[in-house]
């Protein structure tokens, strides 16, 4: 693949909903796993689903740091909330 070209490539994933990202990567998996691509086709496709998967990453990353627990005193009342420790 040319540089320019996989360069469009990145920035057009970059620009993806978690939604379309996941998607178009179960589409691209789905093909691979098929076995009915044609092998330079294959290396363009994998690509492009590596592309996807980073991207699918990143979101879940910016989406658990978004992510808060609510804290409650001794009754159960919510009090406000903390980060969510995801570990």
């Amino acid at each position: 693949m040319a540089e320019n070209t996989l360069a469009n490539t990145l920035a057009d994933v970059k620009r993806l909903s978690f939604e379309h990202a996941i998607a178009e990567l179960e589409s691209i998996v789905k093909r691979l796993e098929d076995g009915k691509v044609p092998l330079e086709e294959s290396v363009v496709i994998y690509e492009r689903g590596e592309a996807l998967k980073r991207r699918c990453e990143e979101l879940l990353r910016q989406a658990e740091a978004r992510v808060e627990k609510i804290t409650t005193d001794a009754s159960g009342r919510p009090t406000g909330t903390e980060p969510l420790d995801v570990q």
